[in-house]
């Protein structure tokens, strides 16, 4: 528990005063944000805040997980090494993506399918890696079932196992993406997603298997390592986001908002828990959906919109909302969701 608090802390008080450096860094090279005409005006006043800020947190949750683990002696586990280099990975893609977009200046960055290509086969190694490393109880950092809110009985196989991870990971840094349009909206949501799988890792090494393999016991390889992770991820966001609240002085850019869900999936995916994603993403999932519905009913319709502007925070916008009030009633949001996955992960181990 020691190492929970100590990557936190570190992670924290790094992204703290590191964001406050690189915000004057990328603002005296000039690496501003480019914003689209055809967004709600009131954003054109962003335009030129410093980008590309998911440097930070990503080598602060590094940084704290490194570090907890330094203080402590424990060694660092596959598990937790193979969520890193993930959300590394896609942290580079969104990084050639914001780079191509300030050194343009313009909105184009990497095409879509070359980044989609890249997220695919980056999760994909994900999986693969994920498979293997199998430990003295047989287990692998991913497991070739799926899971719920716990590991079900219902076998894919490699082969599957990997494509779900591959279409996990996407839609969850894809949903990340997507929600990251309004000061703090999608760093104070991935805060609460992060602090909840804290609590489900610490909670499935006290009823794990290795410990006592009793009936309903937990069969995840490192499940308190990867809350030490989690914690780092929770604090290195939550020293963003000193800097990220309205009116931001710095933007996370696909930098930061492919590497978060990387992180998103990859410790449900590795905690066995990858269809609890569903609510304790629920903020990122509604999101999506109102990109999805807008598509396709202006397809369908010859051209009538379900909302003003998707994704749903800009209708909101468009509607007259204040841009605090709605990123505070999102977050709302967001923690009724993961409320209700945490209850739905407690619920099942009261009833086993």
């Amino acid at each position: 528990m020691r190492q929970i608090l100590i990557a936190g802390a570190f992670a924290l008080v790094f992204a703290l005063f590191g964001t406050r450096v690189l915000i004057r860094i990328l603002a005296g090279k000039g690496y501003g944000q480019i914003i689209r005409d055809d967004g709600p005006s009131s954003h054109h006043i962003k335009r030129g805040t410093p980008t590309m800020g998911g440097i930070i947190f990503i080598i602060a949750a590094v940084f704290g997980y490194l570090v907890a683990h330094l203080i402590t002696g424990n060694s660092v586990t596959a598990s937790a090494l193979l969520v890193m280099g993930l959300v590394v990975a896609l942290g580079f893609i969104g990084f050639l993506d914001d780079w191509l977009k300030v050194s343009r200046q313009n909105s184009r960055g990497l095409p879509g399918r070359y980044k989609l290509l890249g997220q695919a086969i980056v999760a994909a190694v994900f999986g693969y890696m994920g498979l293997q490393f199998v430990d003295s109880d047989s287990l692998a950092p991913i497991s070739q079932y799926l899971s719920g809110v716990r590991e079900t009985t219902i076998y894919l196989g490699s082969g599957l196992a990997i494509v779900w991870i591959v279409i996990m990971v996407m839609s969850a840094s894809n949903g990340v993406n997507l929600a990251d349009g309004l000061d703090g909206l999608a760093t104070g949501a991935s805060i609460m997603t992060f602090l909840a799988f804290v609590l489900i890792g610490v909670w499935e090494f006290g009823q794990s298997c290795a410990i006592n393999a009793a009936a309903g016991c937990y069969a995840v390889r490192d499940p308190l390592d990867l809350a030490v992770l989690a914690a780092a991820f929770a604090g290195g966001c939550t020293g963003f986001l000193w800097w990220n609240t309205a009116p931001a002085k710095i933007f996370m850019g696909d930098t930061g908002s492919l590497a978060l869900g990387g992180a998103i999936a990859g410790l449900a995916a590795t905690l066995r828990v990858e269809l609890l994603l569903i609510p304790l993403g629920g903020l990122f999932v509604i999101i999506t959906l109102s990109v999805l519905i807008q598509t396709v009913y202006f397809k369908i319709s010859g051209g009538k919109r379900v909302f003003k502007m998707a994704p749903l925070h800009h209708h909101f916008e468009l509607v007259g909302w204040e841009q605090i009030t709605i990123v505070i009633r999102f977050w709302i949001i967001a923690g009724l969701s993961v409320a209700i996955g945490l209850g739905l992960f407690y619920a099942q181990w009261v009833a086993k």
